[in-house]
C-alpha cells in the first residue's frame, strides 16, 4: 500500500476500533503490536474489494501496468519487489514473509500460492507458537515473461528462470531453469526458446513464416 494511503488507513482504523469496542464490547481486539500492524492490511483488503482489479494493484504501491483480482492476498506485503505489468488472479496468495522477487509481464494463475516460509517444523515439534523460532524463511524467486496457471503451488525458496510455462495443479520445489515447461512435479527444459516464441507469436496472429 503507498505510504499516503497507509497513513489514511492508520487514522481511520484507530477511530473504527474505539466504535467497535464501544458498540460491541465483546470483542475479542487485543492491543498488542503484532495486531496493530496486521489490521491495516485486513482493512485495505476489505477497502479493496470495491475496486476494479487495476485500481486495486494502484491502491496497493504495485508498480505500472499491474492488476490484482478480488480474494488475491499479499503475505508481509513490504518485503515484496515484483515488476510491471503482472496479473494476480483470484484467491491466489503471495506469501513474501521470507522474501518474494517477481519480474514483469508475468501471470499468477486463480489460487496459486507462492510461499517464502514454511511452519512444519513449529508444527511437528508441538511448538507452533506465533513468532515460533522454528519457522523456516527462504527467498523465492520468479523471473521475467512466466504464465502460472492455477491451482498450483510454488514452494518456499524456489528459484524460476524467465519465460517458464507452469501448467495446472503442478507443485514447484525445486529451481527451474528458463525456458521451461513444468507440469505436475517434473519439467522440460529449453521448451520456450526466442525461436519458439517467435513462431507461437506468428501462428497466433496468423502471421507469415
Amino acid at each position: 500500500m503507498n505510504q499516503n494511503l497507509f497513513l489514511t488507513v492508520i487514522g481511520q482504523l484507530s477511530s473504527l476500533l474505539d466504535s467497535l469496542k464501544k458498540y460491541v464490547p465483546d470483542l475479542p481486539i487485543k492491543d498488542n503490536p503484532r495486531n496493530f500492524n496486521l489490521r491495516p492490511g485486513i482493512l485495505g483488503r476489505v477497502i479493496g474489494q470495491i475496486l476494479t482489479d487495476d485500481e486495486r494493484a494502484i491502491f496497493l504501491g504495485l508498480p505500472e501496468g499491474c492488476r490484482i483480482r478480488e480474494g488475491a492476498k499479499i503475505i508481509s506485503p513490504e518485503k515484496l519487489k515484483i515488476g510491471k505489468y503482472c496479473w494476480i488472479g483470484e484467491n491466489a496468495i503471495l506469501d513474501a514473509s521470507g522474501g518474494l522477487e517477481i519480474g514483469s509481464h508475468n501471470s499468477i494463475g486463480l489460487s496459486v500460492f507462492i510461499w517464502s516460509h514454511s511452519s512444519h517444523l513449529a508444527n511437528l515439534s508441538m511448538q507452533n507458537e506465533i513468532d515460533s523460532a522454528l519457522i523456516q524463511r527462504k527467498t523465492t524467486k520468479i523471473g521475467n515473461g512466466c504464465f502460472i496457471a492455477g491451482p498450483s503451488v510454488i514452494s518456499a525458496g524456489v528459484t524460476i528462470g524467465d519465460n517458464v510455462f507452469i501448467k495446472p495443479f503442478s507443485t514447484v520445489s525445486q529451481d527451474i531453469p528458463s525456458g521451461s515447461l513444468v507440469e505436475g512435479s517434473s519439467y522440460k527444459k529449453d521448451v520456450f526458446t526466442e525461436a519458439r516464441i517467435k513462431r507461437m507469436i506468428q501462428k497466433q496472429m496468423n502471421l507469415p513464416g
